[in-house]
């Protein structure tokens, strides 16, 4: 059985007229179903957040990043480079 990531749900047949289903999840993410079976989610524009509100990290962060997890990072690229 699949755990659905939502309470709102809507049919394929019901997702014929996507402005319903919308206004009925009042901008919560729908889980759309087929036959019993989760094929999807439809997400609304409300559930994203909005533009502007995050940013892409400077290279000095990326960097302060990796040697701050390099304890943590270094086993896994051990690892792949034996791959």
């Amino acid at each position: 059985m699949t755990r659905l990531l939502t309470n709102e749900i809507a049919t394929m047949t019901e997702m014929r007229e996507p402005q319903k289903v919308l206004d009925r999840a009042k901008g919560r993410t729908v889980a759309v179903m087929k036959n019993s079976k989760l094929v999807g989610y439809f997400v609304p524009a409300e559930a994203v957040s909005p533009p502007g509100t995050h940013r892409d990290a400077t290279m000095d962060e990326v960097l302060q990043s990796l040697r701050e997890r390099q304890d943590v990072n270094q086993p896994v690229l051990d690892y792949l480079r034996d791959k």
